[in-house]
């Protein structure tokens, strides 16, 4: 697991972030848009999330290409398993 700050700016103007612990990308992003909503701020499916992961690397994601990608088939059984986890994290 690796500490991310995931943001975004919303049609406001105003930018808001979070840190979460994650082992992906998209988990990073699954883990934050969950958190966004949770506090009122969810962002629109195409608004662009960075996520930074601590290790100084960061990663533009959109919340609809999360969707897509959770949304998408699995390449292996541990694949499909993060998946679900995910998929189930974001209900």
């Amino acid at each position: 697991m690796a500490s991310c700050v995931v943001s975004f700016v919303d049609s406001e103007g105003i930018g808001h972030t979070v840190e979460v612990q994650a082992e992906s990308l998209f988990e990073a992003a699954a883990r934050a848009m969950r958190t966004f909503k949770q506090h009122g701020c969810e962002p629109g499916p195409i608004t662009r999330l960075d996520v930074e992961i601590r290790s100084a690397v960061i990663h533009t994601v959109t919340p609809k290409k999360v969707q897509q990608w959770l949304s998408g088939g699995a390449k292996t059984p541990k694949e499909a398993v993060i998946k679900q986890r995910l998929r189930e994290l974001m209900t």
